[in-house]
């Protein structure tokens, strides 16, 4: 077993600094948080393609994509050992599972914003502490939280996936909104009502907030 006491952070050559100048903008992370179904993913990937045709360098970690490889759970990862691996490390989605799920995307997040990337997460990450414990890793002005605030009524109206239905019919479990609560941002650097406006709309305001923060030029 390895000794956490023997574990190194390595500095590199080429710095943060280094890779930010080169970019021409500054790496941070923005997490978008809210209830499924409220425009999380859509907003994720229409701010990537923005940010695309800037010339901006940024990349998208969404929910059910991360949940398919580094969190699978069992039948979801391939090869002779998929199985056992997944039933090791994978996660559910209990409170204890989900709080380890942000921990490791907080975690990716952070090495793609400090490589000089604009890291963007989709994920529903219902618990105010887990979110909070993601900021503290960073530095000041790292760590972007969007509140997608879109009304459950809507959200559940929307349901691309079925999965409101079926949670209201008792088939899923721990379900966030119905069976398992959501926490709001308590201070989030941005509001956004996503059953009000178009994504277009919403993005140019998160352009205009990175651009105010110096994070974009």
């Amino acid at each position: 077993m390895t000794n956490d006491t023997n574990v190194t952070w390595h500095e590199h050559q080429v710095s943060r600094t280094l890779r930010e100048t080169m970019k021409g903008h500054k790496g941070c992370v923005i997490w978008f948080t809210g209830l499924s179904g409220s425009g999380k993913s859509t907003l994720a990937n229409t701010l990537d393609h923005k940010l695309h045709q800037m010339g901006i360098h940024s990349a998208v970690l969404d929910g059910d994509n991360v949940r398919h490889a580094l969190n699978a759970g069992p039948g979801m990862l391939k090869g002779t050992h998929g199985d056992a691996f997944a039933e090791r490390f994978g996660l559910g989605f209990t409170a204890m599972d989900r709080e380890e799920n942000i921990r490791r995307i907080g975690a990716v997040a952070h090495l793609f914003s400090q490589a000089g990337l604009i890291a963007l997460t989709a994920f529903i990450s219902p618990y105010r502490e887990d979110r909070d414990r993601v900021r503290r890793t960073m530095d000041a002005g790292e760590f972007i939280e969007i509140f997608v605030d879109t009304p459950l009524e809507i959200c559940e109206s929307r349901d691309p996936k079925g999965l409101y239905k079926k949670a209201r019919a008792g088939e899923i479990k721990n379900f966030t909104g119905i069976d398992d609560p959501y926490e709001a941002p308590s201070a989030p650097e941005l509001v956004l009502r996503a059953g009000e406006k178009s994504p277009e709309i919403l993005v140019e305001e998160i352009v205009a907030y990175l651009g105010s923060q110096g994070i974009i030029g």
